[in-house]
């Protein structure tokens, strides 16, 4: 009955990443939380019908399962490219296997007994080994259902944004932070730590934010700022610190550029806020490009000039408007040297490319009108035999 209702609720549409369905009927944490409910369901109905030795092996393997499947899909879709989450699915898998086979065999019943009796001392407040366990277990599965609450409202925030894609990247982390904070108050509270202590501990935190963690603090503030006041968005052409490459992603401690080449460059937030940075394309995406040439003396140059324009403006990247300009800036030792400025509206795909391609015009150009590009000459004057 589970398989058939995942079934059905899924459809044909198979999506790997999701953590409910996963690529599989059976492979998502819908299908073991499905088959729990009915299994608890049945036990209740017949428990008095007869004997249900199976649902005391088959309820703890369930819940079980349950557990491995919802850490193993909510930490493999919060951390992709992450080696540690492989083992932490490998030592939930083996904790829950051997709680439940504990719990078969009754023998966890007895364990609890003897954690709940060793008790110390916590500050104002006895704490057992039991309440301890409770709360990292608590802090646990409350990590793993804010990761996943999390994942969602990003993966639901993120999709389809275009023009305001930095303000729901910043909603998208401070949600992720909220629900963090949160979890780690359940958790204490579960472990029977009095959250009044908490105030002594902000301190604490408070002082080692302005001393040892204060570049920590100052990345994290600065990228909220960066993500509120949309002066760098994901997607825009920057150089920093002589690094040009577009913006891939802006994170809270750090902003990420990959470069035309497939170089990225992980760049703390607050570099950006404290230096100067260029963005090509803040207010408008197009971007001038200009590259350099010689010709001899003798060029017509009056003739040659709307030439070298219209060759540069028929190429399908060089935008008519601005239109290509071309300026005699050099009376150079070997030649009149002849800059031309033009505009292009996609330079995320390739600068170095356009410039070639226009260099190669310039040449067929130059070929066909038989001009001249000069290379340096020297004379050597032979002295006289003797």
């Amino acid at each position: 009955m589970s398989w058939l209702l995942v079934r059905l609720w899924r459809g044909r549409q198979v999506d790997p990443s999701s953590v409910w369905f996963g690529r599989k009927v059976f492979d998502g944490v819908l299908f073991p939380l499905l088959a729990l409910i009915l299994a608890v369901g049945v036990r209740r109905i017949l428990q008095d019908e007869m004997p249900l030795a199976v649902f005391r092996i088959a309820v703890p393997v369930l819940v079980s399962l349950a557990v491995i499947r919802l850490t193993v899909k909510v930490l493999g879709a919060a951390f992709p490219a992450s080696q540690t989450v492989r083992v932490v699915e490998r030592t939930v898998s083996w904790v829950a296997w051997l709680g439940m086979v504990l719990w078969v065999t009754g023998v966890l019943p007895l364990l609890i007994d003897e954690m709940d009796r060793l008790t110390w001392k916590l500050g104002g407040s006895r704490v057992s080994l039991l309440s301890l366990v409770q709360g990292v277990l608590s802090a646990i599965v409350v990590l793993i259902l804010s990761l996943s609450l999390s994942a969602a409202i990003e993966s639901r925030l993120l999709k389809g944004a275009t023009d305001n894609l930095s303000l729901r990247k910043i909603a998208s982390n401070a949600i992720r932070a909220v629900l963090l904070a949160c979890g780690l108050l359940v958790a204490l509270s579960a472990a029977g730590i009095d959250l009044t202590a908490l105030s002594v501990l902000g301190g604490a935190i408070g002082v080692g934010l302005g001393f040892g963690l204060q570049k920590l603090a100052a990345n994290y503030v600065s990228g909220f700022v960066i993500l509120a006041e949309r002066s760098l968005r994901i997607g825009d052409l920057v150089r920093v610190d002589n690094f040009e490459g577009r913006i891939t992603d802006i994170n809270t401690r750090y902003t990420v550029l990959r470069a035309a080449n497939g170089r990225e460059s992980i760049v703390p937030n607050e570099l950006l806020i404290t230096q100067r940075v260029e963005n090509a394309s803040l207010a408008d995406p197009d971007l001038m490009l200009s590259t350099v040439v010689q010709v001899g003396y003798g060029t017509d140059l009056a003739t040659l000039m709307p030439d070298i324009v219209a060759t540069v403006a028929a190429i399908s990247r060089v935008l008519d408007t601005p239109r290509p300009q071309v300026f005699l800036t050099a009376f150079a030792a070997d030649g009149l040297e002849l800059t031309i400025n033009f505009w292009v509206g996609d330079p995320e795909n390739g600068q170095m490319n356009l410039r070639s391609e226009v260099n190669l015009a310039l040449l067929s150009l130059f070929n066909r009108l038989g001009v001249e590009i000069p290379f340096p000459q020297r004379v050597v004057h032979a002295a006289p035999a003797a």
